[in-house]
């Protein structure tokens, strides 16, 4: 009866029976009742029934340690386990294996040691429950080196034994050891079961090894096991990096649970595939199917990664509306939704309502403002987490680390790196890559070789660490050598690597190495990734092949996401082709994808370089729809656009209404003002920004400075140009040489530009002796325009806009001869003036008309 209650109450009534009855509960009685108490859970009546017995012996206390191990009251395992030595009653190797999985429960190794060496003192070491034990807990404390000598000593190991060890490696630092192992366990005979494969599907992953996880699943489905460890697939697909396997196995699952969609859900948001998880949880939220914790911090997670705030208040609100327990881990995620939606106070007011802030809770937080773009707040965070006496691990030492490198803190991340050191987690294959990542981001690379070179085990994410440290830094050729290495080792690349030599190949503008690169994409069968598909197209726009880059984009069956629309916009801007740009917006909404912030601030340069303003208001009507306006990138294109489609009005009204405002925002206006020939209202806008604290830079002084020149303003611009180095410590550039220069030689002071550009303390290029020939053309000045002309062959003799000018001074200075010699020689070099080209919209659409030289003015 006892062993057949199917419910708690059921098991009372049956107990209070006994009772009532005045039954003898004997010892075999009352260790089936402490049983079936364990089996609900409910320790606390079992303890009643193990105290009510008279002079219990080794068999009750064993059933009573073996209820604690079951509900992770661990510390109450032990304890009984010392109260029962302290009665003197010899343990059995039964015993000894509920106690082995306490001392694991608890990660206690001292713990652990004492109980081996009393079961080496009592001759059961070489017992196969109790060896499986020991290696079971010392593999989960990673203690491998014991975990293998245990094992090696077992006269006998069955499947759960290999099963133990199998589990140890896979979760080591080096998982190659868990396939040996596997491949040793079938060398013996013994046949794997389907634990065998669960405890394979960490090693696996870790690896992204795509062969062993074929191969497993082939070896499973001649099995027809295929169906028992759906789960373990696909999650073990997905951690290798293909997605589209994994959905066919979740699909074929005949009866999916909680599990296999929260699995699915996992493997698509680990993939990157934001919008295949939403997707999911709005299936499973119609169908009315069951939620888990997974699938629910899956979908917070999707929603926190698209910034989709609505959409994870929904994930929140379903998660009251099923009365899913928010655990502090489900808690967290939702904080970590709101940290990457921007909701910076709302997920610190969510952290700190929480009951209990442990390391998980306060690693999370961490982790969510650096992801989220804030690691100022990350580092404030972290020293307010030292002052509750926390320890920080080796998941809180990866998230700051990571902060130390956005802000280049050298100093704090030495310490972290100390800390490790002491802590004895630097050897950590995810801590050692943090901090190869953190010494080469803040360009202390002797650093990072040593940390990289030191590893005792590196994977590819670790190669791709020290890869990106070299890119971001300008160092590209530095970051081929290091591919080059990784291609003489036994690692694969990934799609991080690939994405990593596009961008490298984007710095040194080398189309060839970029095809070379495409190979290896094509080698390593990347075709089908979004991620390396995105960057192969970003490459060939960017190194000026944009027929590649469009046959890719067009062409290419690979799944596109909102970056890939934003690439090719970006793209064709990059080149100059704005309609095709403005097109490819348009088709990107036609196709039903929804343009991001990033799309708006890549077409609107487009609208503005063919003065196409119909098309930019539609543009901002689109902004204003989509809640945008108040994104201070967009708001900045918004001015930029009008300014130079002409309606500085509405550029203005555009600046007024920014709430945030920065840098940028003032530099754009003034350039507007500039550019219209407005100097006054200029100069009034940058003594307004500096009232108002806005930091004045570079770019700042070019626009006041070219507003100037365009007014004719050069008293204001003499100070301003003193005003840099004197009070704003900004260096000038050639930008503000060749600024002066013009707005001296406009106002026909040739001699004090001359003596400017002799004076200064960097060699003029042809930005500066351009200004001067300009002007000599407005003021016919032929002397100054032919030194001018000298010094430009030399720095630009294939321009032929040089000649064209010069031929033009000449002509109005009546020198037809010298004008025909001109001519002659930029002929005798081939070189053709570009034609004019206008722009006007007519019936909605741009249409370009160009001229010949001669029509030009």
């Amino acid at each position: 009866m006892l062993s057949s209650c199917k419910d708690f109450k059921s098991l009372l009534q049956i107990h209070g029976h006994l009772i009532v009855s005045g039954f003898k509960q004997d010892s075999s009685v009352n260790t089936h009742l402490i049983k079936s108490y364990s089996l609900f859970h409910k320790c606390d009546f079992a303890r009643i029934v193990f105290d009510s017995t008279t002079n219990p012996y080794v068999v009750l206390y064993n059933s009573m340690i073996r209820a604690y191990t079951r509900t992770n009251q661990h510390k109450e395992a032990l304890q009984l386990y010392y109260l029962m030595m302290e009665r003197n009653l010899e343990p059995d190797k039964y015993t000894f294996t509920f106690v082995l999985k306490a001392c694991t429960g608890l990660l206690d190794l001292e713990e652990g040691f004492l109980v081996h060496k009393q079961i080496v003192d009592k001759g059961l070491e070489c017992d196969q429950f109790i060896g499986t034990g020991l290696v079971d807990m010392y593999g989960k404390m990673g203690e491998l080196r014991l975990a293998r000598e245990v094992f090696d000593k077992m006269p006998n190991t069955d499947v759960v034994a290999w099963n133990a060890i199998i589990a140890s490696l896979s979760q080591s630092s080096d998982p190659h050891e868990a396939l040996e192992f596997f491949t040793s366990m079938r060398v013996s005979d013994v046949e794997p079961d389907i634990v065998s494969f669960l405890n394979l599907v960490p090693a696996v992953s870790k690896l992204a090894d795509m062969d062993s996880c074929r191969s497993i699943h082939g070896y499973v489905f001649k099995r027809g096991l295929d169906e028992v460890i759906s789960n373990g697939l696909i999650d073990m697909y997905c951690k290798c990096g293909d997605a589209l396997v994994a959905r066919h196995v979740f699909d074929r699952v005949w009866v999916k649970n909680d599990v296999s969609w929260g699995t699915m859900m996992a493997g698509y948001a680990h993939n990157g595939y934001f919008v295949m998880v939403l997707e999911l949880f709005y299936q499973i939220k119609n169908e009315n199917l069951k939620m888990n914790k997974v699938s629910v911090g899956s979908a917070l997670l999707a929603a926190g990664e698209m910034g989709d705030l609505e959409k994870g208040k929904e994930i929140q609100d379903c998660v009251m509306q099923q009365y899913i327990d928010i655990d502090i881990l489900l808690a967290t995620s939702i904080m970590n939704m709101y940290a990457k939606c921007g909701e910076l106070e709302k997920a610190k007011k969510l952290f700190g309502e929480l009951p209990e802030k442990d390391l998980v809770a306060w690693s999370s937080i961490i982790a969510a403002f650096v992801q989220s773009g804030y690691p100022e707040e990350a580092v404030s965070l972290f020293r307010d987490m030292q002052t509750n006496y926390l320890r920080p691990n080796s998941i809180t030492l990866m998230s700051i680390l990571t902060a130390c490198a956005h802000l280049s803190l050298l100093r704090l991340g030495k310490s972290i790196h100390c800390y490790a050191l002491r802590a004895n987690v630097d050897s950590d294959i995810s801590t050692g890559t943090a901090l190869v990542s953190m010494y080469a981001k803040c360009r202390f690379f002797s650093g990072a070789l040593t940390i990289f070179n030191t590893m005792p085990c590196k994977d590819v994410i670790a190669w791709n660490a020290l890869i990106n440290g070299y890119i971001q830094n300008g160092f590209p050729y530095r970051a081929i050598e290091i591919f080059n290495e990784l291609g003489l080792s036994e690692i694969s690349p990934d799609s991080g690597t690939m994405v990593s030599l596009l961008q490298a190949c984007v710095l040194l503008n080398d189309l060839d190495l970029g095809s070379y690169i495409h190979g290896q994409i094509i080698k390593y069968a990347f075709q089908s990734d979004c991620h390396v598909m995105n960057a192969l197209v970003d490459m060939y726009a960017k190194c000026g092949n944009l027929s590649s880059s469009e046959m890719l984009f067009y062409r290419t069956d690979f799944g596109k996401d909102e970056v890939s629309w934003n690439i090719i916009i970006a793209g064709y801007m990059h080149n100059w082709h704005a309609e095709d740009s403005i097109s490819a917006f348009h088709r990107m909404r036609l196709e039903n994808f929804q343009p991001n912030v990033v799309t708006i601030v890549s077409v609107l340069p487009a609208t503005a370089y063919l003065a196409a303003l119909t098309e930019g208001m539609a543009i901002h009507a689109c902004i204003i729809r989509m809640g945008f306006q108040s994104n201070t990138l967009v708001g900045n294109s918004l001015i930029d656009m009008y300014a130079k489609c002409g309606r500085l009005n509405y550029a203005e009204k555009c600046f007024d209404e920014m709430e945030y405002k920065d840098t940028v925002s003032w530099n754009v206006m003034l350039a507007g003002h500039a550019v219209h020939g407005q100097g006054n209202r200029a100069i009034a806008l940058f003594s307004l920004m500096q009232e108002r604290h806005f930091e004045v830079d570079s770019v700042s002084f070019v626009n006041v400075l070219s507003a100037c020149r365009h007014s004719g303003l050069v008293e204001q611009g003499r100070k301003f140009f003193d005003s840099m180095r004197e009070n704003h410590h900004v260096v000038p550039d050639l930008d503000h040489y060749a600024c002066m220069v013009d707005l001296l030689s406009r106002a026909g002071l040739f001699d004090e530009a001359l003596e400017f550009i002799k004076k200064m303390p960097i060699k003029p290029d042809a930005g500066v002796w351009g200004a001067l020939l300009s002007a000599c053309r407005e003021h016919s000045n032929v002397q100054m325009g032919e030194v001018a002309w000298n010094h430009l062959v030399k720095l630009e003799p294939e321009n032929p806009t040089n000649y064209v000018v010069l031929t033009s001074i000449y002509a109005q200075s009546g020198r037809w001869n010298d004008a025909d010699e001109t001519k002659s020689k930029m002929n005798e070099r081939g070189l053709m003036k570009t034609p004019g080209c206008s722009w006007v919209e007519v019936n909605n659409q741009i249409r370009a008309f160009r001229v010949g030289d001669e029509n030009c003015s």
